[in-house]
């Protein structure tokens, strides 16, 4: 028991010791603080290279960048906090959604593709098609919709079937067309189906037995639907009806516009009713073809965002200008009408490059608008590519995504431009229905295109002849419908209603 306590006692001493030899140590300054272990974060990484591509590339390039905060340049302060937003969207259309400005409200018209190679296809007329151009449109009360079929396109599947313009379509595959169905249904994965045929009576719509199956194939329109001469009363009228602008069709367009001319024609009638827009380079040269006496005078200007703007400004102010032009893209010469009027058939439908025309034109020739409104789209987007200068060459492998942002808005040469609710038509055309009346196209009387009793030509017809219009008469006989726009199958391709050009770098 003694030796225990002999050797606790040592202990104690021995600890006492050594623990005032280390309070010296500290005294003295060379006290060593205990190592303290910490763990490091790994940095934050990204989970899709897409979504940084659409973040740049709206941030360098978008209309409205500034006034998206999330498209701010100062929006992250480090890298980490880029990455962390960017991973918090699993869906890149999410994301291209979420930093568009006011998206269907101001921003309509921007849109992201995950297949770039079938976008290009489109900028030429080449989508999947059968060639049926149709409108969709539910009658009022109902969430069912049918079809209605606004023209057949030359050399396609649709026109070698039974199917005439002003026939109404209920079914796909025995389906009933809804709100709900309609896209997927007729838009779908589906190369082939069949519609089922209706007529309307009293406001009611019902199948009246007809069938037509339908196959889309790899299917270039040629946008030049119908290039005619009329003799109204002993004036030669040129009819053209023109469907796209596509800088792959103005050498047609150019030889169209030659027939004309060789015809001795002295009015035009421009039919851009179902026209969606195109290349803004096509649109400066139908509207250098209608005229001629112009050459070089400012066609339109470009508003880009204030980096761009700027920039362009300070270096190459003359991009910021389009001119009308006496050649086609590859400088040979146009053909020329030298007309100073121009009637332009519209209705909801005609928009972006249509517009532009149309707008454009204005302060230069007397423009008559016959029909109803325009869609309102009076910018342009351009095709930007995952690479380091947003161009197609040394796209990135990885993925075919791109964007058709919307990155300048046009004014012409007076500066009118933000036509916002669309262009209004100096002749409004309308329509009697049950409970009141209708603008624009009567879906009971469509009339046959290009013929001289189709409501909206005749009309122009009236106009060039002085004679009065049997609109009051003939054709408000035909009692329309009541209904409410859907949609189109122009607004199922890739293109859609948009206006485009090539980047400025």
């Amino acid at each position: 028991m003694k030796i225990e306590k002999l050797l606790l006692k040592l202990l104690s001493i021995i600890f006492i010791s050594i623990f005032l030899s280390n309070c010296s140590k500290k005294d003295d300054g060379d006290f060593e603080e205990p190592e303290i272990i910490t763990e490091e974060v790994a940095p934050i990484t990204l989970n899709n290279e897409i979504n940084d591509f659409i973040w740049n590339g709206l941030n360098e390039i978008y209309l409205w960048q500034e006034d998206v905060p999330n498209l701010a340049d100062n929006k992250f302060a480090t890298q980490d906090d880029y990455f962390t937003f960017l991973n918090s969207y699993n869906i890149p259309e999410n994301l291209f959604d979420g930093l568009l400005y006011q998206i269907d409200v101001v921003d309509k018209f921007s849109y992201l593709v995950d297949d770039y190679v079938e976008l290009e296809n489109s900028f030429s007329g080449t989508s999947a098609s059968n060639g049926l151009d149709f409108g969709l449109v539910r009658l009022s009360g109902s969430d069912d919709v049918f079809g209605y079929v606004r023209y057949i396109a030359n050399n396609s599947d649709a026109s070698t079937k039974d199917i005439s313009r002003g026939e109404f379509f209920l079914t796909v595959d025995g389906q009933q067309l809804t709100l709900n169905n309609y896209s997927n249904l007729l838009f779908g994965s589906n190369d082939s189906y069949t519609l089922g045929f209706a007529d309307i009576t009293n406001n009611t719509i019902a199948l009246n037995g007809k069938t037509i199956a339908l196959t889309k194939t790899n299917f270039t329109e040629n946008p030049i639907l119908i290039n005619k001469t009329i003799d109204a009363g002993g004036i030669k009228v040129g009819y053209l009806m023109y469907n796209q602008f596509i800088a792959d069709f103005d050498d047609e367009l150019n030889t169209a516009i030659a027939e004309l001319k060789s015809q001795g024609i002295s009015e035009l009638v421009l039919d851009l009713r179902y026209n969606p827009g195109g290349r803004v380079s096509s649109a400066i040269i139908l509207s250098s073809m209608i005229t001629g006496q112009f050459t070089d005078k400012v066609f339109s200007t470009e508003v880009w965002n204030k980096r761009y703007q700027d920039y362009l400004k300070a270096n190459d102010a003359e991009s910021l200008i389009n001119r009308f032009t006496s050649t086609l893209l590859d400088d040979s010469p146009i053909n020329t009408l030298n007309l100073n009027k121009v009637y332009v058939l519209t209705t909801s439908g005609t928009a972006s490059a249509s517009e532009l025309v149309i707008n454009c034109l204005r302060p230069y020739i007397d423009v008559v608008q016959i029909g109803s409104s325009t869609t309102g789209k009076y910018t342009g987007s351009v095709t930007l590519y995952d690479s380091s200068n947003y161009g197609r060459e040394k796209a990135n492998p990885n993925h075919t995504y791109a964007m058709q942002p919307l990155v300048f808005k046009s004014a012409n040469v007076n500066g009118v431009s933000d036509y916002y609710n669309g262009l209004t038509p100096d002749y409004l055309i309308t329509y009697n229905t049950a409970s009141g009346s209708g603008e624009g196209e009567n879906l009971t009387n469509l009339g046959i295109l290009g013929d001289v009793n189709e409501p909206f030509l005749e009309k122009a017809l009236s106009l060039i002849t002085g004679s009065t219009t049997k609109l009051s008469t003939k054709s408000k006989s035909f009692l329309g419908v009541d209904f409410k726009n859907v949609a189109d199958s122009k607004d199922f391709t890739p293109l859609g209603k948009g206006m485009y050009t090539t980047l400025k770098k």
